[in-house]
């Protein structure tokens, strides 16, 4: 019975890496519309699960550290397939962006002149419209008011004032306790959830193991002077930091990999503005970092590697808090310390659109006027994205003929 149960677990696990894969070709557009795809997929067309179940995952996922789509897609994999459907749905949703990100990163590396390449600052202006796109859409969602307002501008000027991963975290961390004093939230509608295969004990072993890493890697990163250790100590504490949307990745990871070498700013934002035009979780850009790198690890190895580490934190909290949800969406001083934190994110993102995104590749009127018309597209147009990277690519050649 056991052999006949395993079975079907890796039948089912290699449909759902079949269905994931699909989604991970065509899934266009950032987490939100990720989310849309999902329900379209797994409510309306195969039943998975109802849309009660879906909301409360959603809610989950949005409220936890980490890619939100990302963390639905494996959390359907597990309800669907046990923990080899878990790792089936993340592998089919995330690989095509990142085989994709490590072949551009391969041609940055190869030719030299590539990235100082008309097209290529093209990539670099349009991050700056998909970064301010961002903020504009994360600031009507996540700060509706004034304190939530003021303790975005609050999080801005300390990231501004301190720019380095000790000023990120000071700024999440005043947001959130200010957020937890100050704010009030209404506590949100009950429902059933849908139960997932996990125990509390494994859910605290997956906590514990979660903060063991972001607590040890730090002062491992500092007594071994490892290059390759600090740079895997920076992109882990990135997917570990990442509240409110997934274009908050952008300011810790350059934290992580520009001012210790590792990563230009030019082949950093090149590489941004690439990854806005390619299908799945933008976390994947960290797969185009790893391989561009300067020194190991770096090529295929390295972007898998720094592929997999981003995305280590989210899997783990997760886990972590699938036994324990029902428990905390109910806490409102919980709901208020998250609410402070999310406001926080869209200040450091804004201070991230000043520098390093504007102060790298705004150095004209021209290149202001091209970043201010796709801005325009993006949010007033509402045209795709892939569209809008690839018009700002053309864009920067032809400036340069």
């Amino acid at each position: 019975m056991t052999q006949k149960r395993a079975g079907k677990e890796r039948d089912g696990a290699w449909r759902v890496f079949l269905i994931f894969l699909r989604l991970g070709l065509t899934s266009f557009g950032g987490p939100i519309a990720h989310l849309g795809y999902f329900r379209a997929e797994f409510v309306e067309r195969r039943r998975w699960l109802d849309d009660r179940s879906y909301s409360d995952l959603v809610a989950l996922c949005q409220f936890l550290p980490g890619p939100a789509s990302s963390q639905v897609g494996m959390a359907l994999g597990l309800g669907r397939a046990g923990w080899p459907g878990l790792f089936a749905a993340w592998a089919g949703f995330t690989l095509p962006s990142a085989v994709a990100l490590i072949l551009f990163a391969q041609g940055i590396a190869r030719y030299q002149g590539l990235a100082e390449s008309g097209w290529v600052h093209g990539l670099k202006i349009v991050a700056v419209a998909v970064v301010a796109q961002a903020v504009w859409g994360m600031a009507r969602a996540l700060c509706p008011d004034r304190p939530r307002v003021a303790l975005a501008i609050l999080a801005a000027l300390l990231t501004l004032m301190l720019p380095s991963a000790a000023g990120q975290i000071a700024a999440i961390a005043a947001a959130g306790l200010l957020g937890h004093l100050s704010l009030s939230i209404a506590e949100p509608a009950g429902g059933q959830p849908h139960v997932y295969p996990v125990s509390r004990t494994l859910g605290a072993a997956a906590l514990l193991l979660f903060v063991l890493l972001l607590a040890g890697l730090p002062w491992w990163a500092t007594t071994s002077s490892s290059s390759t250790v600090a740079l895997l100590e920076g992109v882990y504490r990135s997917g570990a930091l990442v509240f409110g949307g997934g274009h908050v990745v952008l300011p810790l990871l350059q934290t992580a990999v520009v001012p210790g070498g590792a990563v230009s700013n030019a082949d950093f934002l090149a590489g941004y503005g690439a990854a806005q035009a390619v299908p799945g979780p933008l976390f994947t850009f960290a797969a185009y970092l790893g391989a561009v790198a300067a020194g190991p690890p770096h090529g295929w190895a390295g972007g898998f590697a720094l592929l997999g580490v981003i995305f280590l934190p989210a899997f783990l909290i997760l886990i972590a808090a699938l036994p324990f949800w029902e428990m905390l969406r109910h806490r409102q001083g919980i709901q208020a310390t998250m609410a402070g934190i999310n406001a926080g994110v869209v200040g450091i993102l804004l201070s991230a659109l000043y520098d390093p995104v504007w102060t790298s590749a705004i150095h004209s009127r021209a290149d202001f006027g091209l970043a201010l018309a796709m801005f325009s597209l993006l949010v007033f147009g509402r045209a795709p994205p892939v569209l809008v990277v690839a018009a700002s690519a053309i864009a920067g050649w032809a400036m340069t003929l």
